[in-house]
């Protein structure tokens, strides 16, 4: 079956920064475009000390040329990243960010929970929530195992007890897997928590420590259909029609392959999987 005949061809498709980390910003978007995706992530601030950071805040050239890029090739931004709300958050000092995330077109700003005060995290959550609202923007929480905000029903009492009409939730496969969660916990949660959702695939055995855990996460997924993860359980528990952005880094695989050859084959195998779920036509 064709990627081009999947019923779900229109389903919004994103590239997410982490898959092809070796790229610039303005280059993500012009490996998006060349594999056929709709959407790109950007990752404005850096997840951690030792990646690259790029200057986006104000009249800067990495700004620029992304801009001019995403104009050339009508891709989209899906959502920038990313946030963390630690003990010592200062809500107010990501307000540039949002402001770069809206210039660029994002809908989602993508939040981890790094604070151990629940009470604080969801305060904080709300406090974002009300600065991103005037630049049309929607926080959305992504639970990790090795943060404060661990699994998907801890990351739902946050949006809920924040009560922001423009509070999200983010699912990604792996994490929802290695946090022991189940898709009952999922289907229980309600719709409007969830406007988009990660995807890849991984090894069916647990990492048994954290070193492990981090290293799988960030540079050792599997592609979509090619591990043991029950994605179809995932998706099925989530909106049909929300955007999917493909995360997958693989560092071993980016050795081999360049970053469009990999977005590409990363696309197909997702429209496969959204064909076995959902029955193709």
């Amino acid at each position: 079956m064709s990627q081009e005949t999947s019923r779900r061809n229109r389903r919004p498709l994103c590239l997410a920064p982490l898959t092809v980390i070796e790229l610039t910003p303005s280059q993500i978007v012009q490996c998006a475009a060349d594999a056929g995706y709709d959407f790109v992530g950007l990752r404005l601030l850096p997840a951690t000390e030792t990646e690259v950071r790029y200057d986006f805040i104000g009249d800067t050239p990495s700004k620029r040329e992304t801009l001019a890029r995403l104009k050339d090739t009508g891709v989209e931004v899906l959502d920038a990243e990313i946030l963390r709300l630690k003990p010592e958050t200062d809500v107010a000092d990501y307000k540039p960010m949002l402001d770069t995330a809206a210039e660029l077109g994002a809908r989602y700003v993508l939040v981890a929970g790094n604070d151990p005060d629940v009470a604080r995290t969801a305060d904080n959550f709300a406090k974002l929530c009300d600065l991103a609202a005037p630049f049309g923007l929607t926080p959305t929480l992504e639970p990790m195992p090795w943060t404060n905000v661990k699994d998907i029903t801890q990351g739902a009492r946050i949006v809920k007890a924040a009560s922001r009409t423009n509070a999200g939730l983010l699912v990604d496969p792996i994490h929802f897997d290695r946090a022991a969660s189940s898709t009952d916990e999922l289907r229980a949660l309600p719709r409007e928590y969830f406007h988009y959702l990660q995807f890849c695939d991984a090894l069916a055995e647990r990492p048994k420590n954290l070193e492990t855990l981090l290293y799988q996460a960030r540079a050792e997924r599997l592609i979509p259909g090619q591990g043991s993860l029950d994605l179809a359980s995932i998706l099925r528990a989530l909106p049909n029609d929300i955007p999917i952005s493909i995360e997958v880094p693989m560092e071993g695989w980016a050795k081999e392959a360049k970053a469009t050859e990999r977005a590409l084959k990363l696309r197909e195998a997702t429209l496969i999987v959204l064909d076995a779920t959902y029955g193709a036509i």
